[in-house]
């Protein structure tokens, strides 16, 4: 690729990565991104079919790896179950408060086709993305210390009040006080934990 193609592509995909943490992804539009970049729309559509096609691109090369990288930061498999659940979700929550627009396509990509479909393009099997976190779930339910719950639903308790919380964090960011703060996620993720262990852990 040419340097000014180079340019060009950065341009496009940090001007769509900026609108959608600014104004969220009802408001990116190919027109207003070739506007905003400074770019012609034929420019745009040469390197991306559609809408649909941008957000699957942008979502496997400015997040996928950076998000799994990031949760995964200082994250050991062998850690004790509360020590592993609180390092995934302090890293969940701090990656995703510096990377608002990743978090949008996140939660986007949770309610359409896209995860899957950048998944498919990617060739990333099940259980291959974030594949220490599972083996962790196996191993301490293997152990008895969690309750044998399909892996599904052991995975949506681990990820899905962080996720909230992470809502509530976006949602105050234009209120007076940030109600989200680091000891809130530490206590909630602790919550969590024990209703995922066996009464006896």
């Amino acid at each position: 690729m040419r340097p000014k193609n180079i340019e060009k592509e950065e341009a496009i995909r940090t001007t769509a990565m900026r609108i959608i943490a600014e104004e969220g992804l009802e408001n990116l539009s190919m027109q207003k991104l070739a506007k905003e970049a400074n770019i012609s729309p034929r420019t745009i559509y040469i390197k991306y079919e559609n809408k649909e096609d941008l957000l699957v691109k942008l979502f496997i090369d400015e997040v996928l790896a950076s998000y799994e990288a990031a949760v995964l930061q200082d994250f050991d498999e062998k850690m004790s179950f509360a020590e592993g659940v609180q390092k995934i979700w302090l890293n969940t929550f701090h990656y995703f408060a510096a990377n608002r627009s990743a978090f949008v396509l996140m939660q986007y990509g949770k309610s359409s086709p896209l995860l899957n479909q950048s998944f498919q393009e990617k060739n990333i099997k099940q259980g291959q993305f974030f594949a220490p976190v599972h083996r962790f779930l196996r191993h301490y339910t293997k152990e008895g210390i969690l309750i044998n719950l399909p892996f599904e639903v052991q995975r949506a308790l681990l990820f899905a009040p962080v996720w909230e919380l992470l809502n509530e964090y976006f949602e105050h960011l234009n209120r007076p006080e940030q109600i989200i703060t680091e000891t809130i996620i530490l206590q909630s993720c602790q919550s969590i934990t024990k209703g995922m262990m066996m009464p006896n852990h």
